[in-house]
């Protein structure tokens, strides 16, 4: 009985949260006025595509896309290559002081983004690097939840594999190479999937260090889009924008949808 209590309450909240999507992706095709006047909010009577391209047509979404790209990989590139060796230090080499250490970055976690805004734009502006996607990439190219997620992974792996590694006279950055990294193949697409997904959606701090067309990422642009006098309240065109956003995300979900949650359930997280 208490099973499909369960169900029942996982559908209720499923329909709940799916319903401002549902919401959005119906009015992108509604044609102007519709949306206010129509009586069903989840219905359209003259569906069309022209929202989209008056959306298309009136910010350069070309170049939004562009930026989120670069920004994102850009982040995550960097991201594997630090996390892979704070996380094989802190799983296999010993040396003093380790364990505070690795409590102290875990710190990280509980500081929210927020309060760093300020001391990172100092930082950045010392650098010379204000309107530059450097400047919004650099703050994340270390991940605390990567490393403690990469950590327990390595941790792991038998440690047999490891000597005998060193036995046929690898290099510990031969080892890392051969042996843990591809143990740990499922925990990088995990982390690589809430990387990608947290990037994509970062709005706060692009905003602020960024202030040109040509750095600005999707998020961003797409917010003073739906602020510009050329939109005014036409909802069809703005959640048509909208769409365009959130799309590529909604596509890689239901496309990695299996991978993520079987990569959480063999990267050491129970």
């Amino acid at each position: 009985m208490s099973r499909y209590i369960n169900y029942s309450i996982m559908i209720i909240l499923g329909l709940v949260f799916f319903a401002p999507l549902l919401w959005i992706f119906i009015t992108s095709f509604s044609p102007p006025g519709e949306v206010i006047n129509g009586s069903n909010p989840f219905w359209v009577s003259n569906p069309t595509f022209q929202n989209y391209i008056d959306a298309w047509n009136a910010a350069p979404f070309l170049r939004y896309y562009l930026n989120t790209f670069i920004i994102v990989f850009g982040v995550l590139i960097v991201q594997l290559f630090t996390i892979t060796l704070a996380a094989y230090a802190f799983a296999r080499l010993d040396f003093k002081g380790k364990n505070v250490l690795f409590i102290l970055f875990l710190l990280q976690l509980m500081i929210q983004p927020e309060i760093l805004l300020f001391p990172n734009y100092q930082v950045m502006s010392q650098l010379g690097l204000v309107d530059t996607k450097l400047a919004v990439m650099l703050p994340y190219w270390a991940s605390a939840f990567g490393v403690f997620l990469l950590r327990q992974t390595f941790k792991q792996v038998p440690y047999e594999l490891d000597e005998a590694s060193k036995m046929d006279g690898s290099k510990w950055y031969q080892t890392l190479r051969h042996v843990y990294i591809p143990a740990a193949k499922p925990t990088y697409v995990a982390f690589a999937l809430v990387s990608v997904s947290t990037h994509w959606s970062n709005f706060m701090w692009p905003l602020i260090i960024t202030d040109s067309v040509t750095n600005r990422p999707l998020t961003v642009g797409m917010a003073l889009f739906a602020q510009s006098y050329e939109t005014g309240a036409q909802w069809g065109m703005v959640t048509a924008g909208t769409m365009m956003v959130i799309f590529p995300l909604l596509i890689a979900f239901f496309i990695f949808q299996k991978q993520f949650v079987s990569s959480f359930m063999h990267s050491g997280i129970k």
